[in-house]
């Protein structure tokens, strides 16, 4: 026996002595997290930490206990005032979801229910199907397709562009590598794909070169005639064309490719398509709007992501596979330790068999009570609605002389940028760059920047249910008011 046991014949657990004590503070957590929510308008989107509060979290590590409520207040006083400020409505960095208060009590109840999500019969595992299942339901996908829940959308594209590549090998890829591939496969994207694409092509071992990036339109979708070009050249060359990557909403402009021409290209030319939907796959439900990616129902393979426009609590990402069969073999192993029973805790489906993880928390609780709780036609709305504040945004633009459009407003995406007479290019970004830098530190709004046909421009993406028209307007008069400022102090980032 342990010598600490030994002399206090006491086996240790980290359950607390006193339940009542947790009981209460628990009640206060949960208090002070609605207070949070309900007043995230009130707060800055985000703000600088204080020099002491960085030092906070260079502290060594604890190695004896600490009542837990002082726990609790080192958070509430170090880590809660500092966010990334996603949650806010006047968030509109990169591409975010905004997080709701159902999921993150789904999230709560999932970490104290504890299950893990390699499979098992139990209903955790059950609930994480049903999820899928849904998500299957959404886009369009037959209910004979398989899924599963993965960390978000990177994770999912890759789950669907592996499947691919074994398909498409020609060989055993499992057993013998991509060293024994006859020809070099070749995937094909937009010049405006997203960047989780060159890692997936790194991480499958087959090169940033074999995804060979199409030329795009005017309205920065993936050029369908360059496309065919490009597949034929390649056979000429010696390649093998594998699959098309169709974007559903690109992450600079939120440009949507044909989707449906694509569906027939890969068709025509035995390609498999991917659609990374991850920004824009969840349009199918949006009433207005589910046009604009009509055709993603054809697709093999789909990735989308509950944690942004189902408002999922970050993470949650889904990978959808056409081919139920192909997703399976592409990843599933059973050594002996995780065989099936006839009945008992073992004898249900092995949720691992499609994806890389064998240990996976319980992500589908979140986004199955928001579900509940709302319907699908209310997320369909929001959806909607985040796309026509972007509309209203491009309105006020057009309307300000001294503002400019840089790229078509597709969906919730606005790219812009201020005007500045007479300015070069790189003026023009280092005035844009301390604008959008002066928003946020002045607490008012986070915008991020990006580059479009050559041009630096700044970019409002309206993920967020909580965003009001009142927002964007705002936001235009605060960037000139900071325009005004920047230009007479000739400052700039």
């Amino acid at each position: 026996m342990d010598t600490f046991q030994e002399a206090t014949n006491v086996d240790e657990t980290l359950d607390p002595q006193d339940w009542t004590d947790v009981g209460a503070l628990s009640h206060r957590i949960v208090d002070d997290a609605i207070t949070y929510l309900k007043d995230v308008r009130e707060r800055s989107v985000w703000r600088e930490m204080p020099a002491e509060v960085r030092a906070f979290f260079s502290a060594p590590l604890p190695r004896s206990p600490a009542p837990v409520a002082d726990v609790y207040d080192d958070v509430a006083r170090n880590v809660m005032p500092y966010p990334m400020g996603n949650v806010h409505p006047r968030f509109w960095s990169w591409y975010m979801g905004s997080s709701n208060f159902t999921g993150a009590l789904g999230d709560f109840l999932a970490a104290i229910q504890g299950s893990n999500l390699g499979g098992g019969n139990h209903a955790a595992g059950l609930m994480d199907s049903q999820v899928v299942n849904w998500c299957k339901e959404m886009v369009g996908f037959p209910a004979t397709a398989s899924g599963t829940l993965v960390s978000g959308g990177s994770m999912a594209n890759i789950i669907g562009l592996t499947v691919a590549r074994n398909v498409k090998a020609g060989v055993d890829i499992r057993e013998r590598g991509v060293g024994a591939i006859p020809k070099p496969l070749r995937y094909y994207a937009s010049d405006q794909v997203h960047s989780c694409h060159r890692k997936a092509m790194e991480v499958l071992g087959l090169g940033n070169r074999a995804l060979r990036r199409i030329p795009t339109d005017g309205g920065l979708r993936i050029d369908i005639a360059a496309l065919k070009a490009a597949i034929a050249e390649d056979r000429e060359a010696g390649f093998k064309p594998a699959c098309v990557i169709g974007t559903a909403g690109t992450v600079n402009t939120g440009a949507v490719d044909d989707l449906q021409a694509l569906a027939g290209v890969a068709a025509e030319e035995g390609l498999w398509f991917h659609a990374d939907g991850c920004i824009g796959a969840l349009i199918a439900i949006a009433p207005e709007s589910r046009s604009l990616v009509a055709g993603i129902e054809q697709a093999d393979s789909v990735a989308l992501d509950p944690h942004k426009w189902l408002h999922a609590p970050f993470e949650a990402g889904c990978a959808l596979v056409r081919d139920a069969s192909a997703h399976r073999n592409t990843f599933a192993v059973t050594p002996e330790y995780l065989e099936s029973t006839p009945r008992g805790l073992a004898s249900g489906e092995w949720l691992h068999d499609y994806g890389l993880q064998t240990s996976r928390g319980f992500r589908a609780l979140k986004i199955w009570m928001a579900l509940k709780e709302h319907g699908a036609e209310k997320f369909g709305r929001l959806i909607d609605q985040n796309i026509a504040q972007a509309r209203y945004l491009t309105r006020l633009i057009d309307a300000e002389p001294a503002l400019e459009l840089m790229a078509p407003t597709t969906i919730n995406i606005v790219s812009f940028r201020h005007r500045l007479a007479g300015a070069s290019e790189e003026r023009l970004k280092a005035f844009n760059t301390e604008i959008m830098l002066r928003l946020q530190e002045e607490g008012i709004a986070a915008l991020s920047d990006t580059t479009v046909s050559g041009q630096h421009c700044l970019r409002v993406a309206i993920a967020n249910h909580r965003t009001r028209r009142d927002d964007l307007d705002l936001l235009v008069s605060e960037m000139l008011r900071l325009g005004r400022e920047i230009e007479a102090t000739g400052t700039s980032a």
